[in-house]
């Protein structure tokens, strides 16, 4: 087929445009240490729609929106940390938890957690996880947390064991000016009676009937969105440092290897 030269120029100038018109594929944008609106929408939105036939088209958007900007937030965090928590520096990988919940043994079968969350434990402490420093980002609210939850059976007894003998000092940090300033709420989830083997008049009863040992400051949503969301969840953490060691210190005394006794001496 033989073209003339007005069609052969038109056809040449077409093609020149569409090239020119092509989109140039660019690198990903690096993630920033705090979340957009949209991000808050995906997980008000979620909510509504907690299956994975809504989720799965929008995965795209959940790792933009949510994955990304969390895994920013909690590698500044954790930069930080080295000045105050070194002993909890891990990959932000490690930190983040997934979205997906754990099903297998609920009777609500929703797939995804509509939060995203980031647990940083003490290095050592993997399988047991000891105290550590927690924060979590809803639509309803940012919250801020640090302390040991849900303890195992050792862990609960080697804290109270620790608390007969240093509950005055560990009341004292509970009460410092910055930490109630800071935090408006104290989880002990606590016994109605002392635990058994426990005497009954202790002096830190109330602290010793706790089944876990948590500092809690609960924030408006808002803040995910501020630039400085990392530097204002480092400061609540660096103002719980002193409680979270407090309460690893029988833990890691608990986990250290026990020195071996040689020719019969101990």
């Amino acid at each position: 087929m033989k073209l003339s030269c007005s069609t052969a120029r038109t056809y040449a100038s077409l093609l020149i445009f569409s090239r020119m018109a092509r989109p140039v594929k660019t690198a990903p944008s690096a993630a920033l240490p705090y979340f957009r609106p949209e991000g808050l929408t995906f997980l008000r939105n979620l909510a509504r729609h907690n299956d994975r036939e809504w989720f799965q088209p929008r995965k795209a958007q959940f790792e933009a929106e949510l994955k990304e900007p969390m895994l920013a937030v909690v590698r500044k965090i954790t930069d930080a940390m080295v000045d105050f928590a070194p002993a909890f520096i891990r990959p932000a990988e490690k930190s983040v938890f997934r979205i997906y919940r754990d099903t297998r043994f609920s009777s609500d079968k929703r797939p995804y957690k509509t939060h995203v969350a980031a647990w940083w434990l003490h290095t050592g402490l993997e399988k047991t996880s000891g105290a550590g420093y927690y924060f979590s980002v809803s639509p309803k609210e940012v919250v801020i947390a640090a302390g040991s939850y849900m303890p195992d059976k050792d862990q609960l007894s080697q804290i109270r064991h620790w608390l007969l003998d240093h509950h005055e000092e560990f009341r004292k940090l509970l009460k410092s000016p910055k930490v109630k300033k800071t935090f408006n709420e104290f989880e002990g989830n606590a016994l109605t009676r002392p635990p058994k083997g426990f005497p009954c008049e202790h002096a830190g009863m109330d602290l010793i009937r706790c089944r876990q040992w948590g500092l809690a400051a609960t924030l408006p949503s808002e803040t995910a969105l501020k630039t400085d969301l990392a530097a204002i969840i480092v400061r609540h953490f660096k103002i719980a440092a002193p409680v979270v060691d407090a309460l690893n210190t029988p833990i890691a005394a608990a986990q250290a290897p026990k020195k071996k006794v040689l020719f019969g001496l101990g």
